[in-house]
């Protein structure tokens, strides 16, 4: 009949179409979405014929199954571009974790800004912890979220807050997650405290 032949073994399991459609009767719809009404799959063989286009099995549990006089071509792109979007809604996402240190290099820190900013572009949320141990633990509060803050405008990635900077076991922690906003990250604010001078030029 001069009807679209499957491309492969595999899509020909996945989708039927034309004389490959088993079923004696089909609610046929139209290349435009008209509702031919339950047609014999001899008439609606007929009608794709005459618009020069496939019938194609869309709904093939239904009673009787649905099928669309459609361009076979449009009909694997419109599917790719929906399995994309199950696959997208359905990608798993993991809260992520990382650790910084007062004094941490400039280079170490660069190197955990862009692995962070690897995560949330995964669609991944990230928990940075600025880990304090001996003096630094009775620093005042102020002094460490600065320091925080210092990091997080380093990341070369959108992001929103998710958690605010509060107090943890390891000491400071933040929670992010990535922003689909093509803007770019609006960085904390970065006061310069008196006590700048208590840290390595550089360092956090």
């Amino acid at each position: 009949m001069g009807f679209t032949k499957y491309t492969s073994q595999k899509e020909q399991v996945r989708v039927r179409m034309n004389e490959s459609i088993r079923a004696p009767q089909v609610r046929t719809l139209g290349p435009n979405g008209e509702n031919y009404g339950v047609l014999s799959l001899k008439e609606a063989l007929g009608k794709a014929q005459e618009a020069g286009l496939d019938l194609i099995e869309i709904s093939p549990n239904a009673t009787p199954p649905v099928a669309k006089i459609t361009d076979y071509g449009k009909f694997k792109y419109e599917q790719k571009k929906k399995d994309k979007e199950v696959k997208s809604k359905a990608r798993v996402t993991e809260t992520k974790e990382a650790q910084v240190k007062i004094g941490t290099s400039s280079n170490d820190m660069n190197i955990k800004a862009s692995k962070i900013a690897g995560w949330l572009k995964e669609g991944h949320r990230v928990k940075i912890d600025l880990f304090l141990w001996g003096r630094y633990k009775y620093m005042e509060f102020n002094f460490l979220k600065e320091r925080l803050e210092r990091f997080l405008a380093i990341i070369p990635e959108s992001y929103k807050i998710a958690d605010e900077i509060k107090k943890s076991p390891k000491g400071l922690s933040v929670a992010i997650e990535g922003t689909t906003s093509k803007k770019p990250a609006s960085k904390p604010k970065m006061a310069t405290p008196a006590s700048e001078s208590q840290t390595p030029e550089g360092s956090i």
